[in-house]
């Protein structure tokens, strides 16, 4: 019960830090909290179904695609910061091309 308390307060944080920042590391950052609700989420219900060995894989590939995501959009970001002079979500709104 506490754990689920605690995993949907994580993933709601998570969606504040997406919807309410204007900055894209905070967004990214955002999204790696939501994706920890995620994997802490499939733990928790493997433990509960008896399937603990497959949600511990399950979590492992997550982790795996995880590091891959955060680390092209890290790229993307960067590019922006070199193109823009700035992290700012609404001056990328605006980009033609």
């Amino acid at each position: 019960m506490v754990s689920a308390i605690f995993i949907t307060l994580l993933f709601i944080t998570g969606i504040y830090c997406i919807m309410a920042s204007y900055n894209l590391v905070r967004v990214l950052i955002g999204v790696e909290i939501l994706i920890k609700a995620v994997t802490l989420m499939i733990i928790v219900v493997g433990s509960a179904c008896g399937r603990l060995a497959l949600a511990q894989s399950l979590v492992i590939t997550l982790i795996v695609v995880e590091v891959v995501v955060i680390t092209v959009a890290v790229g993307v970001v960067l590019g922006i910061h070199t193109h823009n002079n700035s992290l700012d979500v609404r001056k990328v709104r605006r980009l033609k091309g």
